[in-house]
């Protein structure tokens, strides 16, 4: 924990809140104890990412309007955002997974890491107050905000279109095949197929993302 308390820059006066940020469900149901998984404590976090997030923007963007402060609130703190915070923390070192979760990749599944970040965040809340957790988002997920630089847009569904039609294959095909969680908070999976049978899929926060997700899945596919 003090390796990963270095990483946060953050040191816990109750690691308990860490401990639970750091435990999925999967594992939380397989325990004999009792012991909370990360899901409220990952709640929690995603509210106070969006706040923090939404204050940052109104304070560094004072000419922009509402609709573009939400489509780039949605970029900076989307899965794809919070799965690379978690691996620059190598947070997929420390997560306690169930067996089979962990058997089937768990440790480097973008959604179990995305929603850790969270409830890190929620446990920095928690164990010291916003400020600390305010000072590791900005540090952490919108540190090239803060430097006067616009998040990457990387459009995945574009680039495999444009891969596609460079080597004369049809457009992707993409279909929502499952959802999860409750409705405040749901999961979304995407498959793509393409020309050659081929398939890949992705999870996201909505299906937009979800499908961007199975785009980038089948790109690395591909180039593989």
């Amino acid at each position: 924990m003090e390796q990963l308390e270095k990483r946060l820059g953050y040191t816990f006066s109750d690691r308990s809140f860490l401990e639970t940020a750091l435990t999925h469900s999967s594992f939380a149901n397989e325990q004999s104890h009792s012991r909370h998984s990360n899901e409220r404590l990952e709640f929690l976090g995603d509210a106070v990412l969006g706040f923090c997030a939404a204050k940052t923007l109104w304070r560094l963007c004072p000419d922009m309007p509402e609709g573009g402060l939400t489509r780039l609130r949605a970029e900076l703190v989307c899965e794809a955002s919070l799965h690379q915070v978690a691996l620059a923390l190598d947070l997929g070192s420390y997560i306690h997974l169930g067996r089979n979760e962990q058997c089937n990749g768990g440790r480097t599944r973008p959604s179990i890491l995305a929603d850790c970040v969270e409830a890190v965040i929620a446990a920095i809340y928690l164990d010291g107050g916003l400020d600390p957790a305010e000072r590791f988002i900005e540090e952490r997920i919108l540190k090239d905000l803060r430097a006067g630089r616009p998040p990457a847009r990387t459009d995945y569904k574009t680039q495999l279109q444009e891969l596609l039609q460079r080597s004369g294959g049809a457009a992707p095909v993409y279909s929502i095949v499952g959802e999860s969680g409750p409705d405040h908070d749901k999961t979304f999976t995407a498959s793509v197929l393409l020309h050659d049978g081929a398939t890949a899929s992705g999870e996201g926060k909505s299906k937009k993302e979800a499908e961007q997700s199975a785009a980038r899945a089948a790109l690395a596919l591909l180039e593989s």
